[in-house]
């Protein structure tokens, strides 16, 4: 696999745009954090409020300066907003494989298609463009809309790991680990992501 963190990867369709991370770009989303703190139930440490917001949004970008993390603004293009984030992570070139996931969008935009056009770029550059063989998801055991997401767009189960992680008030939770291959993505998975939202439009 191909990966580099150094490049500015920019994935987009006639509905969104995906672009790496700026500091400038708090501003444009911090208001997703002030006033819905509901989208923030499942994420590690949460980020519900200015001053969590500020933090869950700068160690974002502490982690793609240390090439850990390469997380994306999103841009819906009908509605002329940036409406959420999303990254690539655990990144092995080695072992061509990464995971998708920190992934969030504001309550208007969350059941629109949105997260199914984002997902379809997202993982078509990393099998059809930096090779690799394996995409990995992950998610709260107890975040049921997460899970039928990433179900829905051809994610298998691969199983629970107990005591894995944090919720946003710093619970212990399990999480469950899902996984695309490239194999599932080009026989079977993409044209049927493709169809969904076809339909969904």
């Amino acid at each position: 696999m191909n990966f580099d963190f150094t490049e500015e990867y920019i994935l987009d369709n006639d509905y969104v745009l995906l672009r790496p991370l700026e500091v400038a770009d708090k501003e444009l989303i911090i208001n997703y954090g002030i006033t819905e703190p509901e989208i923030w139930r499942y994420n590690v440490n949460g980020g519900d409020g200015k001053e969590k917001f500020e933090i869950y949004f700068d160690t974002a970008i502490k982690l793609l300066k240390e090439k850990n993390h390469y997380p994306f603004i999103i841009f819906d293009k009908r509605s002329g907003q940036y409406i959420g984030m999303t990254r690539f992570y655990e990144v092995s070139n080695e072992f061509s494989r990464l995971d998708i996931g920190y992934t969030w969008y504001g309550k208007n935009f969350q059941g629109t298609g949105i997260n199914k056009m984002c997902k379809f770029l997202l993982l078509e550059f990393a099998f059809e463009k930096l090779g690799a063989i394996r995409v990995g998801f992950g998610a709260n055991s107890k975040n049921e809309r997460s899970i039928n997401a990433m179900k829905s767009i051809g994610c298998k189960v691969e199983g629970i790991l107990r005591n894995y992680s944090k919720d946003a008030d710093g619970n212990v939770i399990d999480s469950i680990k899902l996984s695309i291959l490239k194999e599932e993505w080009v026989g079977n998975v993409k044209e049927a992501l493709k169809n969904k939202i076809e339909n969904k439009l």
